[in-house]
């Protein structure tokens, strides 16, 4: 069997996908748009005067067109997925449908945040989404994000902080981390919370470090962290924090990250509740004044989640799931 998985993937996701295709024995290749940039200072000069004058984004077509030549090379496929379909436009999905007779996408994000006209999404012969919103609004097929890292048990980490959090920058996020600092610091919890991305500039330059006393920290950057570096920086603590971007009702990586870590979660993000893995001893969801997080909460040992439910969530089961393989 040859599958195509077509992606942005600027965090490193995606790359996971068609390895455990591999593992299972399938010819899977990924095409990947977010590694096409622009060659040179001159490349991105004409771009940018482009977008100016023309409303025209050369790296935009240039990144079309390598998939459009990437499908050329690899030829017919038994199953294509794309990702971000809202990165495409029309006529590129129309020319990639015809490299498969099974085109199917996942929503990554929900639709009131990344809107995909229905001409685009009528292109597909199946669309799995992550948001609960969406499913019922649509009738997409509910399909979470997954665990993609190995498990690794409780008592074999030594984590020296109560909370880590790394997130992109969002106005949301970051007015609630500003309460949620507050009460981390009342408590006296150790933690470390970092906000990434070109909009922390301002924050870096009024005060880099915001103390809360002296050994706690919110960090604001514009460096992106390595995605395969994500996994050092959870082993260190006991808890991971997960904050839900506007019109978000989806679970987002952060908790399977958890999950495959045997971490703790808090977050404010209602609908956690409904999925099976929950449990309150391990999972803390936030109310709008953040006065429920109590200092117990850090105290109590993880308890594990159940092997045949903790497998339902793994990239294994959900690369079965999504392109329908016999197990």
């Amino acid at each position: 069997m040859k599958i195509c998985v077509i992606s942005f993937d600027f965090w490193g996701y995606d790359e996971h996908i068609v390895e455990t295709l591999c593992n299972k024995g399938i010819d899977a290749h990924h095409i990947k748009m977010g590694s096409v940039t622009h060659s040179n200072f001159s490349e991105r000069a004409t771009n940018a005067v482009s977008k100016i004058l023309l409303n025209k984004n050369l790296k935009t077509e240039k990144r079309l067109k390598y998939v459009l030549d990437s499908l050329e090379q690899l030829g017919y496929q038994d199953q294509i997925l794309v990702l971000n379909p809202d990165t495409f436009d029309l006529s590129t999905l129309k020319q990639i449908r015809k490299y498969s007779h099974r085109l199917i996408t996942y929503l990554y994000d929900s639709l009131d945040r990344m809107p995909v006209e229905k001409e685009k999404l009528n292109l597909f012969d199946k669309i799995f989404s992550f948001d609960i919103a969406d499913t019922k609004k649509y009738g997409f097929e509910k399909l979470t994000n997954y665990i993609y890292l190995p498990h690794i048990k409780s008592e074999d980490q030594n984590p020296q902080m109560d909370v880590f959090y790394i997130t992109s920058y969002d106005n949301k996020r970051v007015s609630f981390i500003k309460l949620l600092a507050k009460r981390l610091s009342k408590l006296n919890v150790k933690f470390q919370i970092m906000v990434i991305g070109k909009k922390g500039w301002a924050h870096q330059i009024q005060n880099i470090f915001i103390k809360i006393p002296e050994h706690l920290h919110v960090i604001f950057s514009i460096k992106k962290i390595p995605h395969a570096k994500l996994p050092s920086y959870y082993k260190k603590a006991k808890t991971l924090l997960d904050l839900t971007r506007e019109n978000q009702y989806g679970l987002s990586f952060r908790v399977f990250e958890a999950l495959s870590l045997e971490k703790k979660i808090i977050t404010d993000n209602e609908f956690i509740k409904s999925y099976d893995f929950y449990n309150p001893n391990n999972i803390l969801v936030l109310n709008e004044t953040c006065s429920n997080l109590e200092k117990s909460f850090f105290e109590s040992p993880y308890e594990k989640v159940p092997e045949d439910i903790y497998y339902k969530y793994t990239l294994d089961n959900w690369v079965n799931k999504i392109f329908a393989l016999k197990i």
